[in-house]
């Protein structure tokens, strides 16, 4: 079972992965990527807190506890499983060099969906942009070739259900 699933995994994999893409589309999944990183979280959680009174505080405090809980959980899983990433063991060039060696789960993807999960709670209205974004922070994560597609849907879990569990606390405060 576990082979077949792999697989599968690698299949997808090179449905999606797209060196040859036109440069505008690889423009666009190196931008998602990158906006994936980290420092917007920090910047937009600050600004939510200074600018957009009680909701922006809730909200920064949600994403801090929810990051407070996903990291370690993030890094515990990446070094357990220690899956290497598809652009170190199959005959793939990343589009850009990855800041780790493991690819399972996504770190961009689970933050990415634990950042919009949390302003989704707070901002409602901004629900399906979130969704498209996180969405394309993981698609960009296979496309730019350092993850699989397995990686991805776990890190998305793993974001969402952080986020989940911190909106729960948060909430109780």
């Amino acid at each position: 079972m576990k082979a077949q699933i792999i697989k599968l995994d690698t299949a997808l994999y090179f449905a999606l992965y797209k060196p040859e893409c036109k440069p505008w589309f690889k423009m666009v999944m190196l931008a998602l990527s990158k906006s994936g990183n980290g420092g917007l979280y920090v910047i937009l959680g600050i600004l939510s807190a200074l600018f957009m009174g009680s909701v922006g505080q809730q909200f920064a405090l949600c994403a801090v506890v929810a990051f407070a809980i996903e990291r370690p959980l993030y890094l515990y899983l990446k070094n357990r499983i220690a899956r290497v990433r598809p652009c170190d063991c199959l005959a793939v060039k990343a589009m850009l060099t990855p800041s780790d060696k493991f690819s399972m789960p996504s770190g961009h993807s689970a933050g990415a969906w634990l950042y919009a999960t949390c302003l989704i709670e707070h901002f409602p209205a901004l629900a399906l942009p979130l969704m498209m974004w996180a969405s394309g922070v993981s698609l960009s994560r296979i496309v730019v070739g350092v993850h699989y597609p397995i990686d991805v849907i776990l890190g998305a879990v793993i974001g969402s259900g952080c986020a989940v569990l911190a909106i729960g606390v948060v909430g109780e405060l």
